[in-house]
């Protein structure tokens, strides 16, 4: 089984620096963290059915500043820990990914990667996350096709990964496709 340390996701990660200098779609700032375990299995959730917004999409914890002076970085952290239990001690910020713009809700997404270590007891926020799944970048490259998707009566065209039935689509699709690609010399 691989593992790969931190330091070698850095050299194939940008810096907060190198991704906060880019741009992307959106009005709002937002945050995700990409949480990797050292055997390169990525942690996800899945949201409530019920939810107003983004109702069972599969994506990485995260979400809005809570007001501006709030680094990005302690976005991701804050909303991991929120989401998932995930305590930002236990964290190593790696690096980031490219910005990625959402074209309904106007969110600019500021991914960072982090590794944790596994067998976390997870706890989902009750109220958000109705599951936390556990894909292997392997099987998310097995599980990638190019699909129109309709949502909210337009289409789209989008990168998807189907791991064991679940779909990711969307802005979190194309943070997935961002993070294999530079992370490809590992797979």
């Amino acid at each position: 089984m691989t593992r790969v340390r931190a330091a070698e996701f850095r050299e194939l990660l940008l810096t907060p620096e190198e991704a906060a200098a880019l741009d992307a779609p959106g009005t709002k700032d937002a945050a995700v963290l990409v949480p990797l375990y050292p055997d390169l299995i990525a942690v996800f959730t899945e949201r409530r059915a019920d939810l107003p917004q983004h109702a069972g999409e599969i994506s990485f914890p995260g979400g809005r500043q809570d007001h501006p002076a709030e680094d990005l970085r302690e976005t991701a952290l804050r909303e991991a820990d929120e989401e998932i239990g995930l305590a930002p001690a236990d964290v190593e910020l790696a690096g980031a990914l490219p910005p990625v713009g959402t074209f309904v809700t106007g969110y600019r997404i500021y991914p960072f990667v982090g590794v944790i270590e596994p067998r976390h007891a997870w706890r989902p926020h009750e109220a958000e996350v109705a599951q936390v799944l556990e894909f292997s970048l392997r099987d998310l490259v097995s599980g990638h096709r190019m699909k129109r998707l309709v949502r909210k009566g337009v289409p789209i065209k989008t990168p998807t990964y189907t791991v064991n039935g679940h779909l990711v689509w969307g802005a979190t699709a194309r943070i997935v496709q961002s993070l294999l690609e530079r992370l490809g010399p590992l797979l």
